[in-house]
């Protein structure tokens, strides 16, 4: 069941599992050779000799993965507007076969100072492989709709 939160429904310390997305191989090519061909995300011979050792996805199919699960939220947030996505670190590769867990918490909030209709929150992010090692972590700043009294 879907939940619909607004700027006055999220404190500070809200947190929230967002989903879970397992990465295929194909998908992996697929995505890497539209948007990033770099050889790690679409050769697998090239990706054994790389840094990497094998096949993994590219950082923009990490994002694309992020939009889809927070879109499918059954928190569904009554996002305005992304403002900035902040502090973006990759500290692990995501490999074919992971399946990806994502988290966030709200770790700021103000209203806003000139339109009494929104207000702004910062979400810390974590998508995680299964063993629980970090993929992808970072900050993203939305402006969200305030609950209007009728």
């Amino acid at each position: 069941m879907r939940s619909v939160l607004f700027f006055d429904d999220i404190p500070v310390g809200y947190r929230s599992h967002v989903g879970s997305y397992e990465l295929t191989r194909e998908e992996v090519i697929e995505v890497a050779r539209r948007w990033d061909p770099q050889p790690f995300h679409i050769d697998e011979e090239a990706a054994r000799d790389s840094v990497f050792g094998g096949l993994v996805a590219s950082s923009l199919h990490l994002f694309a993965i992020c939009t889809r699960l927070f879109f499918d939220h059954a928190d569904t947030i009554q996002v305005m507007a992304m403002l900035s996505k902040d502090s973006v670190v990759l500290p692990n590769p995501a490999r074919p076969g992971d399946t990806l867990s994502y988290d966030t918490e709200c770790v700021e909030r103000r209203e806003s100072k000139s339109r009494s209709d929104r207000g702004v929150i910062v979400l810390s992010d974590l998508l995680a492989n299964q063993n629980g090692e970090p993929v992808l972590t970072q900050q993203v700043t939305l402006m969200v709709a305030r609950r209007l009294n009728d």
